[in-house]
């Protein structure tokens, strides 16, 4: 399984927001479930570390990381500098309850891993976030500045991923059963799991009338909602000549489908500031049925990024101002 790069600042992966936010809510399910049973849902202190290798990659990494950030400390027995950074990570794990999970992989016993990655010496610390990896750290770094770093993280998760971490209960035995999110299955899981395969399949107009079919009966379901919205995106920019479209948008600033077309490429490139600013502006210097295209598919493009982003939260408060 080839990792792939995330920058801390990066684009938006509709692939992986949406994963992110199917798993969160099986997961939230999946403990109001355990609740009702008389369980917690909830994990010991101890297993917030763990000791994985290749054949519980997928498992224990790539799947939590849908749920959790998982931070994955690459060591080996003979590394000296690893002695020292490794109890410093497993104790942060802790402090941290649950915000990430901490995952130890001996390069030794896990070369392709090691390959993989790319790593060239060890300790590296790397972080998976749903299912997208990123280089952290190399060496044993100074606790103030790993602590920086585990902060943006768990910020950087759950403002544009929603990963609010996992349950921990101090009384939980350790080696406990994790979560069974797919347990938890809801009401529509059927036709949002039809969705997800047609858009699998590049099969647009398939996803969006099955997302569209979840509306209709829950018109709030946030899956339905995000799915239907990165679907239309997709489906407007399949097809789309890139150069011509931004070469149009420059050419006829106040051409307010042109503007539109442009906004939809900025954000599947992940260039999301310029997005929004772009159609912003458009609302600021039109009127009547222009303006409201222009403001109409701004919101849309707020559901695909999702509302808890900052710059979706700068981008409304932009948008009164040139409103209002």
């Amino acid at each position: 399984m080839q990792p792939r790069n995330m920058s801390m600042s990066g684009v938006v992966d509709l692939a992986a927001v949406k994963a992110a936010q199917e798993a969160k809510a099986k997961a939230e399910q999946a403990r109001a479930q355990a609740a009702r049973q008389g369980g917690t849902g909830a994990i010991s202190p101890a297993d917030l570390v763990i000791d994985v290798d290749e054949a519980s990659f997928e498992r224990d990494v790539l799947q939590r990381s849908a749920e959790v950030p998982v931070v994955i400390d690459f060591w080996a027995e003979w590394c000296q500098p690893c002695k020292q950074l490794s109890p410093v990570l497993e104790r942060l794990a802790v402090e941290y309850g649950g915000r990430f999970l901490l995952a130890k992989i001996d390069v030794d016993a896990n070369q392709l891993l090691m390959q993989q990655f790319g790593i060239q010496g060890i300790p590296a610390v790397f972080a998976v976030v749903a299912g997208q990896a990123l280089p952290l750290f190399q060496g044993a770094a100074p606790e103030t500045q790993i602590r920086e770093t585990l902060d943006q993280l768990v910020q950087v998760a759950e403002q544009r991923f929603g990963l609010t971490g996992l349950s921990v209960d101090l009384d939980a035995e350790p080696g406990g059963p994790p979560v069974d999110t797919a347990a938890a299955a809801g009401p529509y899981d059927a036709l949002l799991n039809a969705a997800a395969q047609a858009l699998d399949a590049g099969d647009m107009g398939g996803a969006i009338q099955a997302y569209k079919n979840v509306l209709v009966d829950d018109p709030t379901n946030p899956e339905a909602k995000l799915g239907l919205a990165q679907a239309e995106l997709i489906q407007r920019v399949q097809g789309l000549d890139a150069q011509q479209v931004r070469k149009e948008a420059a050419d006829k600033p106040t051409d307010v489908p042109a503007q539109i077309a442009a906004a939809d490429l900025d954000l599947v490139g992940g260039h999301v500031e310029d997005a929004f600013g772009r159609l912003i502006e458009t609302v600021r210097r039109t009127a009547g049925e222009d303006r409201d295209a222009a403001r109409l598919r701004l919101l849309e493009l707020f559901e695909v990024v999702g509302a808890e982003d900052p710059r979706v939260t700068g981008a409304r408060r932009a948008l009164a101002r040139a409103l209002f």
